[in-house]
């Protein structure tokens, strides 16, 4: 009897072992966690750079124009926004009496300075900056005796290679740093300030702010305006033959054509064409 009930037992203690031996065969599932692990690691590094990358437009995103909000600037805190009719040109003899310094608005050259990325190592004419501003531009203007080395590295990455913006010294400067675009200026003293790029959304090619919504910021060449040899600033206070604000056009020049602003290659210096 004894040795039968010993019989009975023996197939039920090889089977609890041979599953025992099993389980321990198969051990901790290492590749399966080794995986998952790395996928999450994976996801972790593909969201921070994400978030890290996108950080910069999303904090830009409420200075983006909308219809709800179409001049996000007004909130820039300093800002100075004056209304200016557009479309009055003068010769490139002639000057203007500008109310403010760098001018944002007001009568200005047939010929607009070239503003694809512009970045003049000179003092330019401000009558052709301002016609580049009335093309839907932004100009920032520096005093060279407060900007040099990093910050003017700076600067020129906020420009080099962005359509409708263009950058040159300005001697004379009350301020480091100073933002025009049609109407609207903002002076900064460090180029680190976060208002530059705040500005910069807010108002390049802003179409609810600018008159001439579609026209060139090309360069126009030799004669007309050439980027790589334009007409000088002249540091002097206007003479008493300098246009006033409120000037209505000089003989001999063409009223701005709002898109359809471009001037042929043959166009004379005493003609200029929007």
């Amino acid at each position: 009897m004894s040795s039968g009930t010993k019989k009975k037992g023996t197939p039920k203690k090889v089977a609890k072992a041979t599953r025992t031996s099993v389980v321990a065969k198969r051990g901790v599932p290492w590749g399966t966690i080794v995986a998952v692990v790395a996928v999450v690691a994976l996801a972790a590094v593909v969201i921070t750079y994400y978030l890290v990358q996108s950080a910069p437009k999303r904090a830009l995103a409420e200075w983006t124009p909308s219809a709800s909000n179409p001049d996000p600037s007004t909130k820039l805190a300093g800002i100075v926004i004056k209304p200016y009719s557009g479309s009055v040109h003068i010769l490139p003899t002639e000057r203007v009496a500008y109310d403010q310094s760098p001018p944002f608005g007001g009568p200005h050259d047939g010929y607009w300075a070239a503003c694809t990325g512009t970045v003049y190592p000179n003092a330019v004419r401000s009558e052709n900056m301002v016609h580049s501003l009335e093309h839907g531009a932004v100009w920032i203007a520096y005093n060279p005796d407060q900007v040099s080395g990093s910050a003017l590295d700076t600067l020129k990455a906020k420009v080099q290679g962005k359509p409708y913006t263009m950058m040159s010294p300005y001697p004379g400067l009350d301020r480091p740093i100073s933002l025009q675009s049609w109407g609207h200026q903002l002076k900064v003293d460090s180029a680190d300030d976060v208002k530059i790029d705040e500005f910069i959304t807010a108002l390049r090619q802003n179409t609810s702010t600018y008159p001439e919504i579609g026209a060139s910021c090309d360069a126009l060449g030799p004669g007309m305006f050439d980027p790589s040899n334009p007409p000088a600033f002249d540091p002097n206070p206007p003479g008493p033959d300098a246009k006033p604000m409120d000037y209505k056009g000089s003989a001999g020049t063409q009223q701005d054509m709002g898109a359809a602003a471009s001037a042929p290659a043959s166009a004379p210096a005493s003609a200029p064409t929007p």
